[in-house]
């Protein structure tokens, strides 16, 4: 018996002798008045044995088998898990396999395994988190990154948007490097998939904002839009610059759960292009993130439905006409 069974024997033990009463001994035990009756009975017909609990030394009836814990561990093991964080195998196993067990017992079914997650826990600088905004559809925020997506050893550009009310991916697109191509099209999918937004968030890279224009806006005259910044004018976006990268940080931690997952789920694809890479991310992963992370936000939802879609293409383009 444990220390805890043992000083629940000495207090009822107390009650049946009539040494406490009813109130005293529920509270030396921090048990209800009722279940100090139901133990005193008990008691009195198995003595001590009716405190140990029923289902001790019994196997849990949804406790997976010896099998399949060995069949979990082979599965791990295999390559294309390699990069595969413990939570992503998760629901990998469901979604693939069928297999459904909670994250605390594959964590340490895993852990007895000797299989660590790959993904490392660092003690990072708290910042202060910006409240998200109330509507979907008030403020996007755009920006891409370099990484080795494809797992072929070179990096590409992944462009991407997320909306800051809801956490929704609302675009991605993979170039060679970081373009205009990438940021129009991820606008392209956010304007045709959700509609327009009220303002956009970015970083201040020279595709975003002119580098002349601190110096324009000390000398007292307008700066120039690039290309990106007058095709939002055009369709009615406020743009943001952000000083940091902790400020867009709702795009910044999205990138590192893209980097954890994606490279994963491009390989259990068998996506090596560029091309495939686009329309995997388009068709399948998009939904499949925004199924899973996606939160509900405070208030309706504010995007602009774009009535002219064939006019898209004339506004999300490089006019040479333009001046920068």
């Amino acid at each position: 018996m444990s220390k805890k069974q043992l000083k629940q024997a000495h207090v009822i033990r107390k009650y049946n002798e009539g040494l406490l009463s009813r109130s005293e001994a529920a509270k030396a035990i921090r048990l209800s008045e009722r279940q100090v009756t139901r133990l005193s009975k008990e008691m009195k017909e198995k003595c001590e044995s009716a405190l140990i609990h029923k289902n001790t030394g019994r196997k849990p009836a949804h406790a997976i088998t010896e099998e399949e814990r060995n069949r979990i561990v082979e599965i791990r093991k295999e390559s294309v898990y390699d990069k595969c964080n413990i939570r992503h195998f998760n629901e990998l196993l469901e979604r693939k396999y069928g297999i459904k067990i909670s994250y605390c017992a594959l964590y340490n079914l895993l852990k007895d395994a000797g299989i660590k997650s790959p993904k490392k826990r660092r003690n990072k600088v708290k910042h202060r988190r910006r409240k998200r905004r109330a509507s979907a559809g008030e403020l996007g925020q755009i920006d891409a990154t370099p990484y080795d997506w494809l797992g072929t050893g070179t990096r590409y550009a992944l462009h991407g948007s997320i909306d800051d009310a809801t956490g929704v991916i609302t675009g991605l697109y993979m170039t060679e490097n970081e373009c205009f191509q990438g940021y129009f099209e991820v606008t392209r999918q956010t304007i045709l998939g959700f509609g327009v937004p009220l303002s956009m968030y970015s970083d201040k890279h020279t595709i975003f904002r002119s580098p002349l224009t601190s110096k324009k806006e000390e000398a007292g005259e307008e700066a120039n839009l690039t290309q990106f910044g007058r095709a939002l004018a055009e369709l009615g976006v406020n743009i943001i610059y952000a000083h940091s990268p902790q400020a867009k940080g709702r795009i910044e931690r999205a990138w590192e759960t893209l980097q954890s997952r994606l490279p994963v789920e491009f390989k259990l694809a068998g996506i090596t292009t560029i091309e495939d890479a686009n329309k995997f991310l388009k068709e399948t992963f998009i939904p499949m993130f925004n199924t899973r992370f996606a939160v509900e936000a405070e208030a309706e939802p504010i995007f602009v439905p774009f009535v002219h879609r064939d006019e898209i293409d004339n506004i999300l383009c490089v006019k040479p006409e333009f001046s920068c």
